[in-house]
């Protein structure tokens, strides 16, 4: 009895190890659709020592390693050189200013945000004034070291204004040694793009003899570039215990945007703008508006889907409550498992209709024997042939007896062998 039972079992394992091998293959298949795990490291292009691209750098450097994401930074030139590592695919994500490129000419990049306006700053020697931008034929500048955002705006207005490059003496210097040489009066103008928390900005804000440009005609300007806005940089917000600036002065501004192309993982676009939030909702002196950046706007490029999900509707549900780690496998496993369900439930049905045929059939499948005997039986009713019949249905009733089926088919399995004892006595009654 237990050998029955343990056929029994055997089939019920059989038939649903079938269904698990369909799980499986459908598992397997469905894998293949499934986005990789996100990678655990990023490379991002900064900016030069000292400026705030690569101070912000570190900052997120430090979020993502809570997420088990280890950030590798590049110390650039400035904008266009961290277009260029990006482009060449030697970095994942690039801090950039915006109007540095067209999207037209980079259709892989997308934008994750804008994190907050970099005025561009006209810082004068002692005793030189500038109006116009026209104004500056025939002297010397600091534009910005070459691969730099600064330089790529300067130019652009330069050109605006009919100022002929070439007509300009261009300085090449940086850092401390710029500053240095427009207070000693070395350089006439010195052009930067940067945020009022650098360190050259706040030491020529607070020079008592060089002056800051305003932009008297800003409205040109920014009609003319969809990238700059207007900002005006009010009396006493740098300082108001000093009154830096002595009055309002009025600027022009790209955005600095965190950059990055269409090959970086999904999960990380939406971990990188939930990090750039962290860092930048408190927002600057410029701010038009509390709550302002980081922003989907004013960005040279498309901003990437898992960017544009995060702005409208915040962070996604499971990272809300679990580690980013754990929310991504979960996130993962839900995608796979969606599709499984879709096969799962007919299965759940199919494979118990399956068993319960599979078990009647051991016991229907005699009828067929029994019913042609029977047929038999009738047609010949010699002694020869009863002894015969007999002998054909001793078989078949050792054969049932080796039917192993389930207690809930045991009731059909005695009735075949009730049928079979029936025959036998029709066929005795013959003799």
């Amino acid at each position: 009895m237990v050998t029955r039972k343990n056929r029994s079992g055997k089939e019920l394992v059989r038939l649903y190890s079938y269904g698990l091998f369909v799980v499986l293959l459908g598992f397997a298949v469905t894998y293949q659709f499934i986005e990789p795990a996100p990678p655990s490291e990023l490379i991002i292009a900064a900016g030069s020592k000292g400026g705030a691209y690569l101070k912000y750098a570190h900052e997120y450097q430090k979020l993502l390693a809570q997420d088990r994401i280890s950030l590798k930074i590049l110390e650039t030139a400035g904008s266009q050189e961290n277009l260029a590592l990006l482009a060449a695919g030697k970095a994942d994500i690039a801090l950039m200013q915006s109007g540095v490129a067209e999207a037209a000419d980079y259709p892989e990049m997308l934008g994750i945000g804008s994190l907050y306006y970099e005025p561009l700053w006209i810082f004068t020697r002692p005793g030189f004034t500038l109006t116009k931008l026209s104004e500056l034929s025939n002297h010397k500048v600091i534009l910005g070291p070459e691969g730099s955002g600064t330089r790529k705006v300067v130019m652009q207005l330069l050109s605006d204004n009919r100022v002929n490059p070439d007509a300009l003496h261009k300085i090449e210097l940086t850092g401390k040694d710029a500053v240095a040489a427009l207070l000693q009066g070395q350089v006439d103008v010195l052009f930067t793009i940067t945020a009022t928390s650098s360190t050259t900005v706040n030491a020529l804000l607070r020079s008592k003899s060089v002056s800051l440009a305003s932009f008297t005609r800003a409205d040109a300007y920014t009609r003319r570039h969809n990238f700059l806005s207007k900002i005006t940089l009010s009396q006493g917000v740098i300082s108001l215990a000093e009154n830096i600036p002595v009055q309002d002065v009025t600027l022009v501004a790209p955005t600095a945007t965190l950059v990055t192309t269409e090959n970086l993982h999904p999960a990380l676009a939406s971990l990188l703008t939930q990090v750039i939030s962290k860092v930048h909702k408190r927002g600057s002196l410029l701010n038009l508006k509390r709550h302002q950046f980081p922003s989907g706007e004013y960005l040279d490029f498309p901003l990437s889907d898992d960017a544009k999900r995060f702005y409208r509707r915040g962070v996604p549900l499971l990272q809300r409550y679990l580690p980013f780690w754990a929310a991504i496998q979960l996130d993962r496993l839900k995608l796979m498992l969606l599709p499984l369900l879709a096969l799962l439930l007919p299965l759940f049905k199919i494979l118990p209709l399956t068993y319960r045929w599979r078990m009647r059939a051991r016991i229907y499948r005699w009828y067929d024997t029994l019913q042609t005997l029977d047929f038999e039986v009738r047609q010949s009713l010699s002694q020869k042939a009863v002894a015969d019949f007999l002998e054909r249905l001793d078989h078949i009733e050792n054969d049932v007896r080796q039917i192993s089926v389930p207690l809930a088919y045991a009731s059909e399995l005695y009735s075949l062998r009730l049928h079979i004892d029936l025959l036998r006595r029709q066929i005795n009654e013959i003799k």
